[in-house]
């Protein structure tokens, strides 16, 4: 080892604290995505570089050891490796680079440029993992946000500083509603993940439905379905570590993530990869550790300080709402919006299933008069839904039940309520007002309103 390379591992063993000095190790086996090296001691969470042939070396993460035995999984496709390759700690900081100079700009899950608009503006570092807020210094949601949308303004309003989860099947518009938030969301800074997704789709969200004015207020950090699962992982907490960077710096901040399942599927190749056992439908138990971890970084800082409020996409498999994700993320998240298949095939657009949806702040944030109209919207929209079919094939007489008759007589302005087109914007007031108009025909007592 020359003097010069000892030199900084000697200064990178001071910034990662380990006490035995660090020293090159040799590979000595790989199965699937592992990797594992004997003679260095790393800590998990740091890096190497392993010797390939191809003359370009392959980095590595730690991410877990047995023993003598380092295990690693590599950042990339491992190309061109052989046994007894090198293995050299790698002495990049294990902070990623944050600042102003980001908006505008697409990254990767290291945090370099895929826009080719040469080096990024940075003004800092900050942690991959973050800091944990105390609950107690949190400030309460209190103050609705606009998001543009006028089922979720008014039926599901959203407040600053709370985290949603956009539920569906694929194919049903989870992306196209995130568009939408994106575009219309009154917020001062938007940071997009999309982690796992379609490469295709990372293109298209940035030209068609962020457009120049969206992408000058906007960071977004793009890793696709075929990066590897480190990548995934990374390209998801570097959303979150920009995002808090701009929340304390006092913003704003809108954090959509795309998606929140397959950052947990990323997770579960990693951990089954290194031995950890399955436990719910092939989900190891870190899976379910890792996503409040990451949920918990969003929110409300303290008073006076900055907001995130977030918005994740959970793939719902063959739309099943007790898919184990699903149903881990619904429990930690503060609301969701559950999206219908039902619906889209019937060109409803966006296709939100107002019943199984809901914002658990939305009695903090709006008035006693509007929620009550919201419930008694759900009360007769559910009442059709129970009957639909006895409507549908006549079997069911008018005047048999005086709820029902008002919920067939609603159904067609409750249906043109929920409907938005792509490319209009419903504000908060604007929903509010046409709640209230609607709420004038929803009492049973008084004779429906021209």
């Amino acid at each position: 080892m020359t003097s010069a390379l000892a030199d900084r591992l000697k200064a990178f063993q001071e910034q990662i604290k380990v006490d035995r000095p660090l020293v090159e190790g040799r590979l000595v086996r790989m199965v699937g995505l592992t990797l594992e090296a004997v003679g260095c001691n790393l800590p998990v969470g740091s890096y190497c570089d392993i010797e390939s042939v191809t003359g370009e070396p392959v980095e590595a993460e730690v991410v877990g050891f047995a023993g003598d035995h380092v295990y690693l999984m590599p950042l990339k496709t491992a190309e061109g490796l052989r046994p007894g390759a090198r293995v050299t700690p790698n002495m990049r900081a294990l902070n990623v680079p944050v600042g102003f100079g980001l908006l505008g700009r697409v990254l990767d899950g290291y945090g370099r440029p895929l826009d080719d608009r040469g080096p990024l503006a940075t003004e800092g570092e900050a942690s991959l993992n973050g800091r944990p807020i105390n609950p107690l210094d949190r400030h309460p949601i209190d103050t609705p946000l606009d998001v543009g949308v006028g089922a979720i303004n008014s039926m599901l309003t959203v407040g600053q500083g709370q985290r949603m989860g956009l539920f569906a099947g694929s194919g049903v518009g989870k992306s196209v509603l995130l568009g939408m938030m994106t575009r219309f969301t009154q917020a001062d800074i938007t940071v997009v993940g999309l982690v796992g997704e379609r490469g295709r789709e990372v293109k298209e969200f940035i030209e068609q439905i962020l457009g120049p004015e969206g992408m000058a207020r906007s960071v977004v950090v793009a890793s696709p379905a075929d990066d590897a699962p480190l990548m995934r992982l990374r390209a998801a907490q570097l959303t979150h570590s920009i995002a808090e960077y701009y929340r304390d710096k006092g913003k704003r901040v809108l954090l959509l993530m795309d998606s929140l399942t397959r950052y947990a599927q990323a997770q579960r190749e990693i951990a089954l990869a290194v031995g950890e056992p399955p436990a719910t439908k092939g989900y190891p138990p870190s899976v379910f550790a890792r996503i409040p971890q990451l949920v918990e970084r969003t929110g409300n800082a303290a008073q006076g300080k900055g907001s995130i409020t977030a918005f994740y996409t959970v793939l719902t498999e063959g739309d099943d709402q007790q898919d184990p994700i699903a149903d881990a993320a619904r429990a930690i998240l503060d609301g969701h919006v559950v999206l219908s298949r039902r619906l889209a095939e019937e060109g409803h657009y966006p296709a939100i299933d107002i019943e199984a949806s809901i914002s658990r702040a939305m009695p903090q944030i709006i008035s006693a008069e509007h929620l009550s109209w919201v419930y008694r919207f759900k009360q007769l929209y559910a009442r059709y839904q129970q009957n639909r079919d006895l409507i549908n094939v006549g079997a069911y007489t008018r005047g048999s039940d005086p709820e029902i008759d008002l919920a067939i007589a609603l159904m067609p302005a409750m249906r043109q309520f929920l409907r938005q087109p792509l490319d209009e914007q419903i504000n908060l007031l604007t929903s509010r007002q046409r709640l209230e108009l609607l709420a004038k025909n929803m009492s049973p007592q008084q004779p429906l309103a021209g």
